[in-house]
């Protein structure tokens, strides 16, 4: 699987990431093509080699006819937003245009879902229904194109996912259809929600667009794995000069590691304790096993001041690690965590079932990568449960249950 790994530090327009995209090998007049089918005679587009503080790259340009050409949202420092035409699209009509195009139909799939995605978000701040949506920035000509070109070189490159650095926003205000508004833009800042993460912004300007915002936020996110190969890099430079950094975005285009069948991403969450009591570390597991630990085990270690203690670990999914945390620091003395990633691998399993005469007992089996059975377990408490209703020696019944399954009771 291939993965296109942004990095910013100027933010992200789309612009920026359509300039990224044909850096790292989308091909431009292929994309051109394209668009045409969709917006003849409507742009150009164009990609300069530049540089910014020393670091070479690339700037996309989307060019209007001088009769679209319209100055709509400008920053609270004079310079432009990114967005020119004045005319308004509905999310329908848009819709509309790139199904009736001779674009390919996983770039119409993609380019279709992003305006969803806006379309979504605009109805939420104006409470509206997505489909009644008028957009206006982002329903100019010129980011129809960025939209359209940047899910089209997506689509030539193969990536299937992104993996997005946090996003500087900026500071200060803008200037929009709406008035002036803080930074970020109304539509950005709900589009932060959807699983984009933010970075401090010492640029008085707006650096992270609706326009990117959306692309980074629609498209498949996924972690790069370990032993990930990197197969093209690139820079792109937005049009503004920015007064402390580069206004820079890189991208990588990165070729992932397959991860083995059976093995998991997870993480391990450990602090040192010598001054919780035992009542308070009991508890606390409970509440870890509770909120969907995998595992939760404690470890003896010395202390400084050669004092006794436990070391607490525990084994998460990385989704669910926030909720382990708050649970260790509510619960426990600790004032901080580690936090380590690493990956296990499992045997398929399934739950069976044997016959008894005095009963079913579930079985959990192991499977090999052959298919061949490498383990069975009865399940004990079931075999609890019929060793004293008969009176009978706990290590017989779970003796019995696993021959029983090995000669076909199951």
């Amino acid at each position: 699987m291939k993965i296109i790994r942004f990095d910013s530090v100027g933010g992200a327009s789309g612009d920026m990431i359509l300039g990224a995209l044909i850096a790292l090998g989308a091909d431009r007049d292929t994309i051109v093509r394209g668009l045409e089918s969709l917006l003849p005679g409507h742009f150009t587009l164009s990609v300069e080699e530049t540089s910014s503080h020393g670091i070479a790259g690339v700037r996309a340009r989307v060019a209007l006819p001088e009769t679209e050409h319209h100055h709509h949202c400008r920053g609270e420092h004079g310079q432009e937003h990114g967005h020119h035409h004045h005319d308004h699209h509905a999310f329908r009509e848009i819709r509309a245009l790139i199904e009736g195009s001779a674009l390919p139909e996983p770039v119409k799939r993609s380019s279709v879902a992003v305006f969803a995605l806006l379309a979504e978000v605009e109805g939420k701040i104006h409470g509206k229904a997505p489909e009644e949506v008028s957009f206006h920035e982002v329903g100019a000509v010129d980011s129809i194109v960025d939209i359209v070109g940047c899910c089209y070189g997506f689509h030539l490159l193969g990536a299937e996912a992104v993996s997005v650095s946090p996003l500087p926003t900026g500071r200060g205000t803008l200037e929009c259809a709406h008035g002036v508004m803080p930074i970020p833009a109304p539509a950005t800042a709900e589009l932060l929600t959807r699983g984009l993460e933010i970075a401090p912004s010492d640029e008085p300007f707006e650096l992270l667009t609706p326009t990117g915002a959306a692309l980074l936020a629609a498209w498949p996110h996924a972690a790069v794995p370990s032993g990930s190969r990197v197969l093209a890099a690139a820079s792109s430079f937005g049009r503004r000069e920015l007064l402390h950094r580069p206004n820079l975005l890189r991208a990588m285009l990165i070729d992932a590691a397959e991860r083995p069948e059976g093995e998991d991403a997870l993480e391990e969450l450990s602090c040192n304790l010598d001054d919780c009591t035992g009542e308070v570390t009991g508890y606390l597991i409970e509440c870890l096993f509770a909120a969907g630990a995998l595992d939760v085990w404690t470890e003896a270690i010395q202390m400084k001041k050669q004092r006794p203690g436990v070391k607490l670990c525990v084994l998460t999914r990385p989704e669910e690690r926030e909720t382990m945390l708050a649970l260790i620091f509510r619960e426990s003395t600790t004032l901080g965590v580690r936090i380590a990633p690493l990956a296990r691998r499992s045997l398929a399993r399934r739950e069976r079932k044997v016959v008894t005469p005095r009963g079913e007992i579930r079985v959990k089996v192991a499977y090999g990568a052959d298919g061949g059975v490498l383990s069975v377990k009865p399940e004990f408490e079931d075999c609890r449960r019929i060793a004293e209703s008969g009176g009978l020696p706990l290590k017989e019944v779970i003796r019995d249950a696993a021959a029983r399954f090995g000669n076909g009771g199951a």
